[in-house]
């Protein structure tokens, strides 16, 4: 007998001691007083005991059936209690949960996990900001923020969620025009495209050299500056120059041939990371909890987020 058949056969063996009918029981439960006497039949069979005497008008416990009783209504009240320990943590994942991330992570990333998280607590509401300001979550009032870059503050409780490799690109379109760079010093006489951070911050590009050193260029002066990592992502496939993208929106790109890697092996990919953060609390509010264990479990299984690096080696421009 199967756990689920052991349930339903205590349930009615319970039901029918407790109201001396197996009608009663029946009628109660919602099945015909035939299932009522096929259930407890069967649990005698499988116990290897009788439970109760039937005749027509009562029913009468045995001795082992009185044991078993005790013993049931312990087991279903428990049964019982943990529905209702459930129930209750999900009444308790109520409230309000603020988080801050990028716009791209936000969209491509973050949304897609929230359904499944306010499936779980309906009573959950969640307020995101998509933008790439780095906000402070105590004076701000947020919850979580989701970061990319280095990320050093000790104040946070950091998690992390997936490396933010890079890798440069261009549209076979641009490389069969202008050529294709052998080595670093060959990107000199290249158009650049390059992504301008708040403040006006462009990064240089590192380079691995055969000795395992790093190298750096400066890209500047790029023909292209832009703020959004997607318009940057547009602009390469356009064919208007190299480009240093993340792998993560790069990637589907490269798949479908509409961009190849440049310098590849010897493109240094940055150890850059992606992470969760939250407020550094002895007690963490519940409703806190519950989204970062959601979000973090749910960016595990995201393939997106953990793209192999060996993979882009075969993304070369090939003539």
């Amino acid at each position: 007998m199967e756990v689920s058949q052991h349930v339903r056969a205590i349930l009615s063996f319970v039901e029918a001691a407790d109201l001396n009918s197996f009608t009663a029981a029946a009628r109660k439960l919602g099945i015909s007083p035939a299932a009522v006497s096929k259930n407890i039949a069967g649990l005698e069979q499988v116990l290897g005991v009788r439970l109760m005497n039937r005749t027509t008008r009562k029913i009468n416990l045995t001795e082992d059936g009185e044991a078993f009783l005790a013993q049931s209504r312990i087991a279903l009240k428990a049964l019982e209690t943990a529905v209702d320990n459930i129930v209750a943590r999900k009444m308790e994942m109520s409230g309000h949960v603020k988080i801050s991330t990028s716009a791209s992570f936000g969209k491509e990333q973050l949304l897609p996990a929230l359904p499944g998280l306010m499936a779980q607590y309906p009573h959950l509401s969640i307020e995101a900001d998509f933008d790439d300001r780095i906000v402070d979550l105590v004076r701000d009032g947020y919850d979580i923020a989701i970061r990319g870059g280095r990320i050093v503050d000790s104040s946070l409780i950091t998690r992390p969620v997936c490396q933010l490799n890079t890798v440069l690109v261009a549209a076979p379109a641009y490389l069969s025009q202008h050529g294709v760079p052998q080595c670093p010093d060959d990107l000199k006489e290249h158009r650049l495209l390059v992504r301008r951070f708040l403040g006006g911050k462009v990064s240089s590009w590192g380079f691995k050299s055969a000795d395992g050193s790093l190298s750096l260029l400066d890209p500047e002066p790029a023909v292209l500056k832009i703020s959004s990592p997607e318009a940057l992502l547009q602009a390469a496939e356009a064919g208007l120059g190299i480009a240093q993208v993340g792998v993560r929106i790069a990637y589907p790109l490269l798949e479908q041939g509409r961009l190849n890697t440049v310098l590849w092996g010897q493109y240094d990919p940055g150890n850059y990371e992606m992470v969760l953060q939250y407020p550094h609390r002895s007690f963490i509010a519940p409703r806190v909890k519950a989204t970062v264990d959601h979000l973090l479990k749910h960016f595990e299984n995201d393939s997106t987020l953990h793209i192999p690096l060996e993979k882009l080696a075969r993304f070369a421009y090939q003539k």
